[in-house]
């Protein structure tokens, strides 16, 4: 049997480098053959133990790549040409996506946790830190790769670039509004480029890295906040003159940033949240004015399909937006545990990193 490399999460704290048979297809699929993954910030909660999956699972979910191989009922397609497919893979046909919400694809309940959907990879099925991945339903998610375009340049695409803009959509982002942005990691900083995109005047920043603050700026932030340089919720009122922000996203997945999220909301305002949480939520009796603030609290697991998929690359491709800043790490996958050292203590101000096998 053939047998490829694979990222293996074998325990908590464990991701492992080992051999793995190269994965079979089903008459829908399909057979890719990894040039560029990286790692998210969702595998590091696999890797401590705050998001279960099952041993032996073979993490990522962010491919880019090449077809080696297409199932028998697979059209539209042909082996070598480049393709990614989004972190998240509906089927087209299960009750989630004919009611318009394919990102949550999948069954009702998952490792305990309430419907996480069409997030397959590296959650339910063998994902992308390898040297091949299976890809399922192949025609509804793979997206040709424009030829203009670098592996690097459509990398964000599957899940980050995709996952920060629907921060700004499902915030609905209006033209002219107040924006206000909670942790500029790499989902922090394309939902600050989302929120560019869809109109806002005024986007303002969160974080403590100079790093990112400065590239938050290159992407469309109007003001940058260091947190520990004074009350956050203090500051964003000043700027916006006591009005507050139309909209903030929550970029992080902690209580503190959730609840000053919350608190710098004008009245009717809406709270976007794309962290991911390892603890329950408290939501403060005065920060949601008891309830009667006409607040709305969104969340948003990112959409994928090729559709989107396309619409991304199609973003790149026109210039609007550079994701480059973001890949500041290259690995080989022989080197992926390093790589997960790396990441997972935020050191040598990584922000995203390329693996390549």
């Amino acid at each position: 049997m053939a047998t490829m490399k694979a990222a293996i999460f074998v325990e908590k704290n464990r991701i492992v480098l080992d051999e793995k048979p190269i994965p079979d297809i089903g008459p829908a699929d399909a057979l890719v053959r990894l040039t560029t993954t990286t790692i998210c910030g969702t595998d590091i909660h696999i890797l401590r133990g705050e998001y279960p999956v099952a041993k032996g699972l073979t993490i990522g979910h962010e491919p880019v790549g090449i077809i080696e191989k297409l199932g028998a009922q697979v059209q539209g397609f042909s082996e070598g040409q480049r393709v990614i497919a989004g972190a998240i893979t509906p089927s087209g046909h299960s009750n989630a996506c004919l009611c318009g919400c394919s990102s949550q694809d999948g069954p009702g309940t998952l490792h305990g946790f309430k419907a996480i959907g069409g997030w397959k990879f590296g959650n339910t099925i063998d994902g992308c830190q390898a040297e091949y991945v299976r890809v399922p339903d192949a025609m509804a998610n793979l997206s040709l790769i424009p030829d203009n375009l670098s592996d690097e340049q459509v990398l964000m695409c599957p899940d980050i670039m995709s996952t920060g803009f629907s921060g700004a959509e499902r915030g609905d982002v209006k033209i002219g509004d107040t924006v206000a942005v909670f942790a500029l990691g790499p989902i922090g900083l394309c939902a600050v480029a989302g929120a560019r995109l869809k109109g806002a005047g005024t986007i303002i920043g969160v974080d403590t890295v100079n790093t990112r603050m400065t590239v938050a700026r290159q992407l469309g932030a109007t003001h940058v906040i260091d947190f520990t340089q004074g009350n956050v919720v203090e500051q964003i009122m000043a700027i916006t003159y006591g009005r507050g922000v139309d909209v903030a996203i929550e970029a992080l997945g902690t209580q503190s940033t959730f609840e000053s999220a919350l608190r710098v909301l004008r009245p009717g305002g809406t709270l976007s949240s794309l962290g991911v949480y390892s603890s329950d939520l408290r939501i403060p009796l005065d920060a949601f004015a008891a309830g009667l603030g006409d607040y709305n609290i969104v969340s948003t697991l990112c959409p994928g399909g090729k559709e989107r998929m396309r619409r991304l690359m199609e973003v790149i491709a026109s210039g609007r937006i550079d994701l480059a800043p973001l890949v500041t790490h290259r690995f080989k996958l022989d080197d992926i545990e390093a790589a997960y050292e790396l990441f997972g203590h935020q050191r040598d101000g990584v922000m995203k990193v390329a693996i390549t096998p």
